[in-house]
């Protein structure tokens, strides 16, 4: 028989928290060991056919050495034209990155030189885990500022930590990640402000704009100037996040800098896939069918797994976008990282525990919802098997 020693100490060991992120740990287990990965933000839908399509035959071109380091000049004029009733840039305001993450760590490093030390960043509570991280990397201080009951902004309160904590930077991300709130025009204006009042650079991470529920967000684009930075990126919305094709647009007092820092450390982003993205662009009016029909699946997969995860108990907020479900955990359980652990060990259901956004959140956890219905129901089937156990 195994010793009460023993047994204790593989408890301790199987929660013992990792020192890097929980989305990778979490999801690791999944690759490593098989089951349903509700947990990191892997699309569980097939790319556009047409765009593989597309990558299948450019493959054998001659699109295989480095791009342009700006980005593929016609993928640049594409984005130009998507864009030009928003925002009053040029094409030279524009830099492709690999992928979104790319160009939130290029601009850090940007703020990192630029601004005078002390100073700090600020992003929404609950946090997506660069916005968070970042600020640490680079030495520099990180502050989490938390929404009213009713998902509201107390701006009074903003402006007020903003000065005590000297912020100069602040992230957000309409819908957001974990928490899918979109911005009012009301509040997206009163930021754009405060930022304008007190100096404050903002970094619209907008990777999630076009996969709303019902109404598409406001963004301030047309406020375009040289406080305000956006970036984006094709990754989920095509369901390609293993491409790293993404895309920064800053003011002009702003880029020519950015670009000679990306120079030596990004360099270019793929050249054979930003090239397919320029036919498929091209030839299928920027994808709009697939976007269409990808924001009803995760409108659909929204309401169902929240419908069913309130059946047990599971606190949700009003979400109108993203990739995610909130989920505040029933009564019965205080910790979402043990929970965490116990639902995959017994069920192989990954989710990703609340706290990794947020220090207040240890009883909520994210669910992943970029499934096929079938993975979702055999999801919600086992969630079921671990509550009634």
């Amino acid at each position: 028989m195994m010793s009460a020693e023993r047994k204790r100490r593989e408890m301790q060991n199987k929660y013992q928290k990792p020192h890097g992120s929980y989305i990778s740990f979490m999801s690791n287990k999944v690759k490593m060991y098989g089951g349903i990965n509700l947990a990191q933000g892997i699309p569980g839908f097939e790319p556009p056919k047409e765009l593989t399509s597309i990558l299948s035959e450019i493959s054998n071109q001659s699109f295989h050495q480095y791009a342009p380091g700006n980005g593929n000049n016609e993928l640049l004029d594409l984005l130009l034209q998507k864009y030009q009733n928003e925002f009053p840039f040029c094409t030279d305001d524009i830099l492709i990155t690999q992928g979104g993450t790319e160009a939130l760590s290029l601009l850090y490093t940007y703020f990192n030189k630029m601004i005078p030390k002390p100073f700090s960043a600020l992003a929404f509570d609950p946090v997506y885990e660069s916005y968070k991280f970042l600020p640490g990397i680079f030495n520099t201080g990180f502050v989490s500022f938390g929404f009213e009951n009713d998902s509201s902004v107390n701006f009074k309160e903003l402006e007020k930590k903003c000065i005590e904590k000297n912020v100069r930077v602040i992230f957000l991300g309409s819908p957001g990640n974990p928490y899918g709130k979109i911005w009012s025009k009301e509040e997206m204006n009163t930021l754009m402000a405060l930022c304008k009042k007190q100096n404050l650079f903002i970094v619209i991470d907008a990777v999630y704009r076009e996969l709303y529920f019902d109404k598409a967000p406001y963004l301030p684009l047309n406020q375009f100037n040289s406080n305000l930075f956006y970036t984006n990126s094709f990754s989920k919305l095509f369901s390609i996040t293993g491409w790293r094709i993404g895309y920064l647009i800053a003011h002009q007092d702003h880029m020519q800098k950015i670009k000679s820092i990306h120079d030596y450390t990004g360099l270019c982003a793929p050249s054979v896939l930003q090239q397919a993205i320029v036919e498929y662009l091209k030839k299928f009016n920027f994808g709009k069918e697939y976007v269409s029909d990808l924001r009803n699946k995760l409108r659909e997969s929204f309401n169902h797994l929240a419908k069913e995860l309130q059946k047990l108990g599971f606190e949700i907020p009003e979400t109108n976008g993203g990739y995610f479900v909130w989920a505040k955990l029933p009564a019965k359980y205080n910790d979402g990282f043990k929970f965490a652990i116990d639902l995959y060990d017994e069920q192989k259901v990954a989710v990703i525990p609340g706290e990794h956004f947020s220090p207040s959140a240890t009883n909520y956890v994210r669910f992943n919802i970029t499934h096929q219905k079938g993975e979702i129901d055999e999801g919600i089937k086992r969630i079921k098997a671990f509550f009634n156990k």
